[in-house]
């Protein structure tokens, strides 16, 4: 019997208790915001406590927890050592998600199975890695322990706010330097490229007025229209001119996602204020963005007299660029994806934004790769009634295993 077949076995023979192991993931609610994510770690270490895998623990200081808008945050780290010499590879997934919002016919923390399918906020992003990298672990281990290198499993909480507290506190700390590192992903494709996230708040001040008689004030709302009407012109050229060379991703875009202002009917509002999200393609320079969003913002308003604008940075996440030291990855994945799954695993970017990038800043190959279908859309993730295929769990995590053995071997 060859090593696959025998990881690819052992991963059938302990697929119940790798569901029950995601099922109780997802009975702990992390939603984020708020963001007291804590608890599930605790439950987390205590869940693999009894595999026996030992999860460090590592607390972030409250003051940096709550200047990331978040309540909590225990970041977990398995290290498995297994002799001098070859390469630290790290598996990393978040597990804080964002609240499930309605329109569930589920429960989203009840891992519900039904069809095949378990149901559940962060079944498919991505509790569902905690449990694939897990087992892949725990299989490489049954059937041909490494005699050399080291494996990680990164169990980490600041996915929706950045990553700066969760991936990144820990590089920040030099509590982990893989040479490799593979995170939370879908089973269809590896993921080498994603997209930079720019978010803006943009306040539009006027000043108030009763609304019989809307000439005493300045119209916050009428100037903040404005600058809602370029913005959304500017979002039309980026679709028609600019083009990125990554496969998978197309051209850059921008979306204004919240507006609050104003404080009756019959006021003018004298305040506006917006949170803008600007996706920004590997080719694109982050710098050059906010400044051209900050200038064509402040132009604009200073056509409406009596305005004023303030424009803060809410998150800066940069484009993950494919780094030359991640073909091993690329190649092990494509190679063993295409036999358990039957079909060809391209390599191509997203236009989403991870925390795998605060690796890829630092000199670190990595990729995307995990439990999940073709799309974000047929997961529901982020929607109701997320879920997970459950054969792309198993499948997936032969992959991750047979992966493993290869670069660890």
């Amino acid at each position: 019997m060859s090593t696959y077949t025998a990881l690819d076995q052992w991963i059938e023979a302990h697929f119940d208790e790798q569901v029950r192991f995601l099922q109780e993931l997802i009975r702990v609610p992390t939603d984020t915001p708020p963001g007291n994510n804590a608890p599930h770690a605790e439950r987390t270490a205590a869940l693999l406590a009894a595999m026996g895998l030992e999860a460090e623990k590592h607390p972030v200081p409250q003051a940096e927890v709550q200047a990331a808008g978040l309540q909590s945050i225990t970041n977990l780290i398995v290290r498995r050592s297994y002799g001098a010499g070859g390469k630290t590879i790290a598996l990393n997934a978040h597990g804080d998600v964002v609240p499930p919002g309605e329109g569930w016919t589920h429960d989203p923390y009840g891992g519900e199975i039904e069809d095949g399918k378990i149901y559940g906020r962060a079944s498919a992003v991505s509790k569902c890695d905690f449990a694939t990298y897990t087992f892949a672990l725990r299989a490489l281990e049954a059937v041909c322990p490494p005699q050399r290198g080291q494996l990680e499993l990164l169990f980490t909480y600041d996915e929706e706010f950045g990553g700066e507290v969760g991936p990144g506190w820990l590089l920040q700390h030099h509590l982990t330097r893989p040479d490799l590192m593979i995170a939370a992903g879908f089973s269809y494709q590896v993921i080498t490229a994603h997209n930079g996230c720019l978010q803006l708040e943009v306040t539009v001040h006027g000043q108030m007025a009763h609304a019989a008689i809307p000439e005493s004030g300045v119209d916050a709302l009428q100037a903040a229209v404005k600058i809602l009407t370029v913005l959304y012109a500017q979002n039309e050229v980026y679709r028609a001119s600019i083009r990125s060379q990554v496969e998978g991703i197309t051209h850059p875009y921008l979306n204004v996602g919240l507006i609050q202002g104003g404080t009756n009917t019959n006021v003018i509002p004298g305040k506006v204020s917006f949170k803008l999200d600007r996706r920004m393609i590997p080719e694109e320079n982050a710098t050059e963005v906010e400044a051209g969003l900050r200038e064509l913002i402040a132009r604009t308003a200073a056509e409406s007299p009596g305005i004023s604008v303030d424009v803060k940075r809410i998150l800066l996440a940069q484009s993950m660029k494919p780094l030359p030291g991640n073909q091993p990855l690329v190649q092990a994945i494509q190679k063993h994806g295409e036999i358990v799954f039957g079909e060809p695993i391209p390599a191509l970017g997203t236009p989403l934004y991870t925390d795998v990038r605060l690796f890829a800043q630092q000199g670190i190959p990595g990729v995307i790769y995990g439990a999940g279908p073709r799309t974000v859309r047929e997961s529901n993730a982020k929607r109701a009634d997320e879920h997970l295929d459950l054969a792309d769990l198993r499948r997936a995590t032969q992959v991750i295993a047979r992966t493993l053995a290869d670069l660890l071997q």
